[in-house]
């Protein structure tokens, strides 16, 4: 299936997704920050969306499109191979920087976007429970 959109046009329309201060991130961060817990964001060489470093705890939230959520994979309809490699490539390089940071001894905590809307106090709690356990 080809793109219903011009090579121009759709470049237009990617251009202006966002990778950071996305709403999701704004409003798990106010929820954070009513909680009082105190946060740095993009922290450190691989960019952690929300960071305690004094903790070592380093927390990725993750939308569902962008990070091929187990739970909601589905491929645009035009693309499709493109789309699939570039999403599995996503997964490659997130788990090689957990990895990277749990090696030089930071927790890492990955919430799906699809956590965060349904229950955004659980989210936020997991996040308590990883500061507690990092005291």
């Amino acid at each position: 299936m080809t793109d219903v959109f011009t090579r121009e046009k759709r470049s237009e329309i990617m251009s202006r997704i966002r990778s950071r201060h996305t709403r999701l991130e704004i409003d798990f961060r106010r929820k954070l920050w009513r909680r009082g817990l105190r946060y740095r964001l993009y922290h450190g060489p691989y960019k952690v969306d929300i960071a305690f470093p004094s903790r070592k705890l380093a927390i990725f939230v993750d939308s569902c499109f962008w990070h091929y959520c187990p739970a909601h994979r589905d491929l645009p309809k035009s693309n499709r191979d493109f789309w699939k490699k570039k999403l599995e490539r996503n997964v490659r390089r997130d788990q090689q920087v957990s990895r990277l940071l749990t090696e030089t001894g930071w927790m890492v905590v990955r919430l799906w976007g699809h956590e965060i809307v349904n229950n955004p106090d659980s989210s936020v709690e997991k996040v308590v429970a990883a500061m507690a356990g990092r005291r």
